[in-house]
């Protein structure tokens, strides 16, 4: 994690990172003001509260309350040496506690982070750069052997020249990348979470045998979704962006809509057409990109190449990222390594759509099959030694698809999870399976997932889908663990042979599309520094349902966008039209305002809590109509889980209504006692409220330029490293 540090007044110093900002002082006895705790008192405090994470978390997967538990330290310091010190953690626990938990919960303090890095000794390398934020240093700290040269499977390169490679693109894109955190919690399963140091919400997850297998998986799809803009998908991209030469790539096309807002005549081809719009319903406007709102510009659309006959086919942006989202995009050594995994990733979770909804029973791997690949086994041995029933299964629906299935059991919740994996060959098709089961997952994050049913509605709706897309944590019918297979086992390969067996593996998964009378369309992007590519297959690899586009589109955004970075200038004509609008078009009452409009609040401010029906009920205030307001308030207290601070201010806001609303009570009556009961700043901010001198209150003015959005200014930094790549390698060609 990037901590970056600004000197303050006097000795006072102030560290943020991601969204937070944590201020140190001295004591007064050191020359400070003793206004914060000092930075050794920050790190005293860090040990103890990790210990208390850890002791929360074993309490909460064991229904064990944590009212009556007390938790202390105390550092030692060594007379002789006061950088030797011991660290002694005390914990009081009830008596009606057993006495498995007893040692369970003083275990789980063992495992405490802070605690062990410090065991561990960490290394401190202090070193001067002439910009912090000009050093895109990779902080990769894994140290590959750059001698040797480890081949795997489905890799064009070795994973050490790999590894490299990809670092090199990041580092010269001015991209700092941070390794989060580790995970290896059964022999042979690694996976890793890195970040943007800078944005950090630009990050992915990496999973492998190995832990260098994991780093390349964690680069390369980092890499992938640089190239296809996911980082960025849904999120306003600023005005500058959105009136530059190009937004999303040098070679897109804007097109206007026809009359009566028909489609245009330039975009997508009959075989797509009769897919996403196949009850004429879909208008040009749905098509607008969120990115930009740029309307007036007509209808952002990228080429990608049809793989029938190789025309160039244009596809709007906006379409690609409401229907798509992360499926079927890949970056790799070579195009062909690309396709490959771009490929094995659709037919990945179409298959395993086909599977979990049509309640199919997979067979099992057999024993002798399991042997041939010992360090899965071992893998799979860890789960079981810890408690987890694990079952393998061949999903390939009697050898037609390269896919594997890994299922895992928790008794103490009842809780599944199948995790599928897919490539042409058997053995990484299975390493996957597991490897995607357990991907920043500890054992403890087990617990979590949802039992099995017989309810097949459950299993079928769509947002179960969306859940398996995700983490792979949607239901499971009851009727996938049956005994009585619907498929034979078959022990399946579709790998291909020497120099060129990705090149063959490629074709023979496009093979696989044509026999099921699917067209695919590819567009190829290496003006990074690094080839990937992205694969589309209408009526197949969709995550979202197509209706979507019409009903549930992301460019909704371009209806409010604008109104609420404005909040605070807008007249009570503007408001009102902004409420109708807020009713009126089915939005979810709980749905966050964030990413209605695409914008990267910071999560810990009332703008990053704001939903759609606390943004109703402020505007109802603003506009003087308490008893909307008052019936809104009702239904924030009830549903809404936010933080102490805001629900007090609601109820306070509540009480103050009700007497409002009442024609036989005044407020004189109570205002003493409502500052007695919520304090005078908070009563200040409701009686303002209802006064109209104060307007929104909590929600700091912003514009269309994003005055104030940190967090979101990060994240247009990282696109514009990449928009001016792109124009870099445009202008050379």
């Amino acid at each position: 994690m990037e901590i970056k540090v600004n000197f303050l007044d006097k000795l006072r110093l102030e560290a943020k990172f991601d969204d937070f900002t944590v201020v140190a002082d001295q004591p007064i006895r050191y020359k400070g003001d003793g206004s914060a705790p000092g930075p050794f008192d920050y790190f005293l405090a860090s040990s103890a509260l990790c210990a208390a994470y850890f002791v929360k978390l074993y309490c909460n997967t064991r229904n064990i309350p944590t009212e009556n538990i007390r938790l202390s330290q105390n550092n030692i310091v060594d007379p002789e040496n006061r950088y030797q010190q011991i660290f002694k953690i005390q914990v009081e626990l009830p008596e009606d506690i057993s006495e498995k938990d007893r040692q369970g919960i003083l275990r789980s303090i063992d495992r405490c982070t802070v605690k062990k890095v410090v065991q561990a000794g960490p290394e401190f390398v202090i070193e001067e750069v002439a910009n912090l934020d000009a050093d895109a240093q990779a902080l990769l700290m894994v140290n590959p052997d750059t001698e040797a040269s480890t081949y795997i499977p489905g890799k064009d390169l070795p994973l050490e020249q790999t590894i490299a490679n990809m670092s090199s693109v990041l580092a010269n894109l001015g991209i700092k990348i941070e390794i989060a955190s580790w995970r290896n919690i059964v022999p042979n399963v690694w996976s890793l979470h890195i970040r943007d140091a800078h944005s950090p919400m630009c990050f992915t997850n990496g999973k492998g045998s190995t832990k260098e297998s994991a780093l390349a998986s964690a680069l390369g799809e980092y890499i992938e979704r640089l190239n296809n803009n996911h980082f960025y998908a849904g999120a306003f991209w600023g005005e500058d962006i959105a009136n530059a030469d190009f937004v999303h790539y040098p070679n897109e096309r804007w097109f206007k809509p026809g009359r009566k807002d028909a489609l245009p005549a330039e975009i997508l081809d009959a075989y797509s057409l009769a897919i996403y719009n196949p009850d004429g319903e879909l208008r040009g406007s749905h098509l607008i990109d969120t990115n930009s709102g740029n309307a007036k510009r007509g209808i952002c659309s990228l080429p990608y190449v049809r793989q029938s006959d190789g025309e160039v086919v244009y596809f709007p942006s906006n379409l690609v990222e409401n229907l798509y989202v992360s499926n079927g995009m890949s970056a790799g050594n070579t195009l062909a390594e690309a396709q490959v995994q771009c490929l094995s990733e659709i037919f990945e979770r179409a298959v395993k759509r086909e599977i979990l909804e049509g309640e199919i029973a997979l067979p099992d791997v057999p024993q002798e099959v399991l042997a041939k690949y010992p360090r899965i086994v071992a893998g799979i041995q860890g789960l079981e030694e810890q408690g987890f029933p694990v079952l393998v299964k061949d999903a390939s629906l009697g050898g037609v698809y390269p896919l594997m299935c890994v299922t895992l059991m928790n008794p103490r919740t009842g809780g599944v999870f199948a995790s599928f994996g897919a490539h042409p060959s058997f053995e990484v098709a299975l390493e996957r399976s597991l490897t995607e089961l357990l991907q920043g997952r500890s054992f403890e994050g087990l617990n979590d997932l949802p039992p099995p049913t017989f309810v097949s509605n459950a299993v079928t709706e769509p947002n179960n889908f969306v859940e398996h897309f995700i983490d792979s944590s949607g239901i499971v019918s009851w009727r996938f663990f049956s005994a009585r297979a619907d498929y034979d086992f078959v022990e399946w390969d579709f790998s291909g042979q020497g120099e060129n067996s990705n090149a063959e593996e490629a074709a023979t998964l496009f093979g696989i599309l044509k026999d099921l009378g699917k067209e695919a369309y590819m567009a190829v992007y290496d003006d990074l520094g690094a080839i990937a590519c992205r694969i589309l297959v209408p009526g197949y690899s969709e995550v979202y349902p197509v209706e979507d586009l019409i009903w549930d589109n992301t460019n909704k955004a371009l209806l409010f966008r604008e109104d609420i970075l404005n909040l605070h200038r807008l007249d009570e004509a503007r408001l009102e039209a902004l409420l109708d609008r807020l009713e009126n078009n089915e939005l979810d009452e709980y749905g966050d305002i964030a990413t209605l409009i695409g914008i990267e609040f910071d999560e810990n401010t009332d703008w990053g809590q704001l939903n759609v029906l606390e943004l109703k009920l402020l505007i109802h205030v603003a506009l003087q109509q308490f008893e909307e307001a008052h019936d809104l308030v009702g239904a924030f207290l009830q549903y809404n889980d936010n933080t102490v601070e805001r629900r007090l201010f609601y109820q306070a806001l509540n009480a103050a209504l009700e007497v409002e609303l009442d024609d036989e009570l005044d407020m004189d009556d109570y205002e003493a006692n409502f500052r007695r009961m919520f304090g005078n700043e908070r009563m200040d901010a409701v009686l303002g409220s209802l006064e109209g001198s104060v307007r929104f209150h909590g929600l700091t003015p912003t514009n269309m330029q994003l005055e104030g959005l940190d967090r979101h200014h990060r994240l247009i930094d990282s696109y514009r490293k990449l928009h001016a790549a792109r124009a870099k390698a445009a202008s050379s060609k």
